[in-house]
This record gives C-alpha cells, structure tokens and sequence, in this order.
C-alpha cells in the first residue's frame, strides 16, 4: 500500500508521540505505514507513506536518485548566479550537494500557512523550485541560506512519479 499525504506546518512525521508537538497519528492513516523519509515539522507539502518494505528502499535512498521537487519561499529574489550555483552544487557542512534543478517560479496555488510566514515591508519575497536527488537533514533551507536567499516556506510538491496534487494540508489519499 502506498499512501500521499499533504502534512501540515507544524506536524511532525512521525506516529509516535513528541511532547508539544502534532504527529501523523492524528490524522486518520492506514494501520502499518510508516513514512518514507522525513519533512522537518516546519515544512508542508508531500509525504508519501507505505507497509512495503522494498517499495520505501526505492523511494528514500539517495543511491536511486528519485527526484523531489520542492516550491521554497525565499527572502528577496534570487539572481542568475545564485540560481547557477544551486545547480551546479552547494558546498555545506557535511559536504558538497548534488546539483539541483533550480528555476524562479510564480507563487504556487497554496493555502494560506497558519501561522503565516513573518513578513517584511522593505524585503520582497520569491518562489523557487528546487529539484533534488537526496535527503539531507534540511537540505533545501540549508542550500538556499547558503547562497543568500534564506528559506521562509517550504513546500514539497513531488516525490519521483507521486505529486501533492490537489490534497489540501492534513488530507491523503492511497495509491
């Protein structure tokens, strides 16, 4: 069985209780799934779900290479050269990242986030789109602050075949 579901802000991708925080446990999901990889509880979007061992294998190991596109709110508007550094690789801490499709997009058709990012009269915002092939600890925040347009939202919206598609935060759907 394979489950999508649109994680809110603020729930942690996990069944098991965390003290101040919401869990998938609350959310009405099929018996004996268990996620497959992670979303930090202050990112929304795609978590796809399964009781299929191999299947999770194939999904959340970075050696099958399995595209993840992310839509990330950022602080002012990245420029050409940041967009070329994000897809030739980024140096972090625990190394270089793979390189990324990066590409400046309109804002996506989304619900309003609750609480909503902080705003800035003096400081505009972007959207970009950023397709990666790993899962590093919050890699797509820590890639974005690298070249200097720090992550404000962030929204998975596809992972390999299995996009968000029109499941609104807290809702899922099996495949």
């Amino acid at each position: 069985m394979l489950v999508a579901f649109h994680k809110p802000y603020g729930v942690v991708s996990q069944f098991s209780p965390l003290a101040g925080h919401e869990t998938l446990a609350a959310f009405g999901l099929p018996k004996g799934v268990y996620a497959c990889g992670r979303l930090d509880h202050d990112s929304e979007g795609l978590l796809l779900l399964t009781d299929d061992g191999a299947l999770h294998h194939r999904l959340s190991d970075p050696k099958h290479k399995v595209e993840k596109v992310y839509w990330a709110q950022v602080e002012r508007v990245p420029d050409a050269e940041a967009l070329d550094k994000l897809r030739k690789g980024v140096k972090l801490k625990d190394g270089l990242t793979r390189p990324a499709k990066a590409r400046l997009i309109d804002e996506p058709a989304l619900p309003p986030r609750d609480p909503p990012i902080r705003f800035r009269k003096n400081v505009p915002t972007a959207w970009l789109e950023l397709t990666i092939t790993e899962g590093r600890n919050r890699q797509v925040r820590r890639m974005t602050a690298a070249v200097g347009f720090p992550t404000l939202r962030l929204v998975r919206a596809k992972i390999g075949d299995y996009s968000i598609g029109a499941l609104k935060p807290g809702e899922w759907r099996r495949y």
